[in-house]
């Protein structure tokens, strides 16, 4: 039982599980096939409610539970909303396999929007389990199962629709299994003691833990050391039964009050520093983009080719969109380039090609050219979203870099649902696929000029300043030679 305990309290335990639950939720094989499927004779939707009826109903769910889910998941400790997380990827993937209105389709899109809210507290998880030196590691891992996981449900997918081997409704019910194994995964997961915001922290727990950690280091002395810290641990434990159930809630209100004003006060710290500001600015603007570029992009390629031979091949160009994707973002790593200094220029030269790429995908009329300009707009988005969070991540604690994230994710779906209600929905504009990806393309290339304009007026300040100081430098020295003389 001993053994048990201490295997629970490693953080490999949490992790371990963690990733067997990130890997099975993010394994989907008919997420390449979606709109074949709903435009099908499973489904007989047309393309049309599809575009404008259905899928903007995700982003309008993203955007009004994402602040609240935000605030839950610090404030329940993980755990419970990475189970509810999980409960709502079951009920989305059902109301798709066995239900078929616009209206029923809707609520899947809502619930999937929950889903998608709710994976914040995924990667926020991890934090709260393993120590402070181990956490690119985690979030490295973290991310890699995740990209594992989409690579092998987009490959398994591929060969399953290409050999013909199962039927799309028996794909969601293969999908279901799995998705109940993440649940069993999510389920056995320890519950976390403490928490970025709600629940810091104090002094006495810092002293447990640097006991339990002596208690793993194997000598008597540490032994004695873990008991001591145990035995006073437990006399706290006694002394929170005995006094503290009466002010828990006056306790739990004061400590809300006390985050929600800390937060604004970093909120406001963070974002005075221009150079954070432009570089979320840019972070919200192209991931507001991307994220409808990637959503729609499957209607896109259905008008291209409404051939259903072509569509076949969606799950083999995400896996290997993917794979690229993350090659180009592990190897930005091994660039030494002072971002600081060239790095506006990149984001808005690298736009502009991610620009170029939408509106060749717009016109093209050959798919494989359609799936080509796809992968390198994918690929771009990568390189460039890995540069900004680490530019954005290099000065500031965790709390405050899990602030600045939230922050300009909402400020991405907040530039998404007003394109998507002006420009996609059947309320409003409700324009076509070409049309809306002409406007996405112009969207990128705004983007560009405004950051092109911002480099290169920054390389020529940092020169200009440059040649300023060697000219001084040039002067001190020659008045130094003169005093000598």
């Amino acid at each position: 039982m001993e053994r048990v305990k201490r295997l629970s309290s490693d953080w490999r335990y949490p992790t371990t599980l963690l990733f067997v639950y990130g890997f099975f939720s993010t394994v989907k094989p008919l997420e390449p096939f979606l709109i074949p499927f709903l435009t099908g004779p499973d489904k007989n939707l047309t393309t049309e409610q599809v575009n404008n009826q259905i899928f903007p109903v995700w982003t309008y769910s993203y955007l009004s539970v994402l602040v609240p889910v935000f605030l839950l998941t610090d404030w329940l400790r993980y755990k419970p909303v990475v189970v509810f997380q999980c409960v709502m990827l079951l009920i989305t993937t059902a109301l798709l396999r066995w239900t078929e209105s616009v209206s029923a389709m809707q609520a899947m899109q809502f619930c999937y929007g929950v889903v998608t809210a709710s994976e914040v507290a995924y990667f926020s998880y991890i934090y709260s389990v393993v120590d402070l030196k181990r956490y690119r590691k985690a979030t490295s891992y973290s991310r890699s199962v995740q990209l594992l996981g989409y690579t092998v449900g987009s490959v398994l997918g591929q060969l399953l629709v290409s050999f013909d081997l199962m039927s799309y409704n028996n794909i969601l019910v293969f999908t279901l299994v799995l998705t109940a194994i993440a649940l069993v995964a999510s389920c056995l997961l320890p519950m976390p003691q403490r928490s970025m915001f709600f629940h810091r922290k104090h002094s006495g727990e810092r002293a447990s833990e640097e006991g339990a950690k002596r208690h793993r280091g194997g000598s008597e002395d540490e032994e004695c050391d873990s008991e001591t810290s145990n035995t006073s641990l437990g006399e706290k434990e006694d002394k929170k039964e005995q006094g503290v159930e009466e002010n828990e809630e006056i306790k739990g209100a004061e400590s809300c009050s006390q985050v929600v004003l800390q937060l604004w006060r970093d909120f406001r710290q963070c974002y005075s520093s221009r150079q954070l500001l432009y570089w979320s600015m840019w972070w919200a603007m192209a991931t507001c983009g991307y994220n409808q570029t990637v959503n729609y992009v499957q209607v896109l390629w259905e008008h291209v080719q409404p051939s259903q031979n072509f569509s076949i091949y969606n799950g083999g160009v995400e896996a290997a969109s993917n794979l690229l994707s993350a090659a180009t973002a592990y190897g930005i790593g091994f660039t030494e380039v002072r971002w600081e200094q060239w790095g506006e220029l990149a984001l808005g030269g690298f736009s502009g090609l991610g620009a170029a790429a939408l509106f060749l995908m717009t016109f093209t009329g050959n798919i494989w050219v359609c799936y080509t300009t796809y992968t390198i707009f994918k690929c771009l988005y990568m390189l460039l979203i890995t540069i900004a969070m680490y530019q954005i991540a290099a000065d500031l604690t965790m709390e405050r870099y899990a602030l600045v994230f939230g922050a300009n994710t909402f400020g991405a779906l907040l530039l998404q649902t007003i394109i998507t209600s002006v420009v996609v929905d059947s309320g409003a504009l409700g324009l076509p696929i070409v049309p809306q990806f002409i406007f996405y393309a112009c969207y990128f290339s705004a983007i560009s000029v405004v950051f092109l304009l911002r480099g290169i007026f920054g390389v020529c300040k940092a020169q200009r300043i440059k040649k300023v100081q060697s000219s001084l430098n040039g002067k001190q020295s020659e008045i130094c030679e003169e005093h000598k003389f």
